[in-house]
């Protein structure tokens, strides 16, 4: 899938995609919240919540499906980490 290209900004693009993943979360019963994006070093900051928190899959879905998502839209974007 092509990487996307657009105007605006790293933050309001990784807060884009990471609404679009929420629903995906949410039918497992948890969520997921945009901490933060540091924009030097292209880290995202994620948060867990309901059944997500503390689920042993939570690694999982961090790793394979949120962090691999965002880098493929948002090439700006490095790691994913959960705080």
């Amino acid at each position: 899938m092509a990487k996307e290209t657009t105007n605006a900004s790293l933050p309001s693009r990784v807060a884009e995609h990471i609404e679009q993943l929420r629903s995906l979360v949410q039918s497992d019963g948890g969520d997921i919240e945009l901490v933060g994006v540091d924009e030097e070093t292209g880290v995202v900051s994620i948060r867990f919540q309901g059944a997500c928190r503390g689920c042993p899959g939570a690694a999982m879905t961090l790793k394979m499906g949120v962090e691999r998502n965002l880098i493929e839209k948002v090439p700006e974007v490095t790691k994913v980490v959960a705080v």
